[in-house]
């Protein structure tokens, strides 16, 4: 796959973080652990929602589009967990 950007944060210890993509073979840059910080699932009255309370976030959407939800998701997630400390 070309053309895409695939952000890792490096903290002062060495431990990369980022949103899982297949852009970066995780296996070759070291030992990794993957988890999931949020749930993105069909909304019952229509359209779809972010949950991101794993992370200690909020629910968000409903979006009417999935793929409004998923960058909704990733927005947060990289405002709120991966730009700060780890």
């Amino acid at each position: 796959m070309s053309g895409g950007t695939q952000e890792l944060f490096i903290d002062s210890d060495g431990t990369a973080r980022g949103l899982y993509g297949e852009l970066i073979d995780a296996d070759l840059i070291g030992s990794c652990q993957i988890a999931r910080a949020s749930h993105v699932e069909p909304h019952p009255g229509g359209g779809w929602t972010a949950d991101l309370s794993p992370s200690g976030g909020p629910v968000l959407g409903p979006f009417p589009l999935r793929s409004d939800a998923l960058t909704a998701e990733a927005d947060w997630l990289t405002r709120n967990l991966l730009n700060g400390p780890g």
